[in-house]
């Protein structure tokens, strides 16, 4: 074989070279974030690194993997958890304010052998399932207002966005994993003021209704006590004539003399005969 060699040294040479491109080929690398397609002339035939629930990334699957070189291919998906951005969309709520939306999906491969004969690769899925993403927002939130997307119920909106999305992504091998709006304003300039005169209105037309109502129910408290007091005194008059008649004579020489709630009453001289009957009760009995 030596002999050989040095006959035909280029032919040798050449040889050799093939050899190693066909050991090269026969040997892929596997990421660990990557599950690949293994094709035998575009025909799937085997998964690597599958991607796996409640597996850690890197444990299993990744490392070395064999194949029948210059015959299979392989094709790789990713294994990450990825993002599907949205264009600006326009929503028309339903109490007609005209909203721009940005939001955006996470999504995870499961099925990559689904996802390679349905969309050949994720940048594929991602083209085809960012419409159907606007498409599921202007649907959901053309049924709410907007002061709905400030409240707590936006989460509900959101769960109902990313399972509609879900139905349609697991027709691809996908599972999405959350749905989020980035921003959600109202366009600039005149209709954007429009809505923030609309909503002062309202809310001073709110403000004037929760006064009268509280107005109302002041009259109607006030209304209350103060019968509440006649039939008071009118108790204790019929219990005891003299006792009610020394009573108002004290609340009114307090008014008089002291002034209302402890301040002082103008200065003023009032002069009264020492058998005046305003002042009968300092004249003892």
């Amino acid at each position: 074989m030596t002999d050989a060699i040095r006959r035909h040294p280029i032919m040798s040479l050449l040889i050799g070279f093939f050899l190693l491109m066909t050991l090269v080929s026969s040997i892929s690398i596997v990421p660990e974030t990557k599950q690949g397609i293994i094709t035998r002339f575009g025909k799937p035939v085997r998964i690597i690194n599958r991607y796996k629930d409640g597996a850690q990334i890197g444990q299993v699957g990744a490392g070395l993997a064999i194949r029948i070189p210059f015959v299979d291919r392989i094709d790789w998906i990713d294994k990450r958890v990825r993002d599907i951005e949205m264009d600006k969309q326009q929503v028309l709520s339903t109490d007609q304010l005209r909203l721009e939306v940005d939001a955006f999906a996470r999504y995870r491969v499961v099925d990559p052998l689904r996802m390679y004969i349905r969309a050949r690769s994720t940048d594929q899925f991602e083209r085809s399932l960012a419409p159907i993403l606007g498409s599921q927002l202007r649907n959901e939130l053309g049924k709410r207002p907007f002061a709905s997307l400030l409240s707590p119920e936006r989460e509900g909106v959101m769960g109902n966005i990313r399972r509609g999305l879900d139905r349609v992504a697991r027709q691809y091998g996908a599972e999405i994993i959350d749905v989020r709006i980035k921003k959600a304003d109202l366009p600039d300039g005149t209709p954007l003021q429009s809505a923030f005169d609309r909503m002062r209105t309202a809310r001073q037309q709110e403000a004037r209704s929760i006064e009268a109502a509280g107005l109302k129910n002041a009259q109607i408290i006030r209304a209350e006590a103060d019968a509440e007091a006649a039939r008071t005194y009118a108790a204790a008059f019929g219990r005891d004539p003299e006792f009610y008649n020394f009573y108002r004579a004290m609340q009114s020489y307090e008014t008089t003399f002291l002034g209302v709630n402890g301040s002082k009453p103008a200065a003023t001289n009032i002069i009264l005969s020492p058998n005046d009957e305003y002042l009968k009760e300092f004249t003892g009995r």
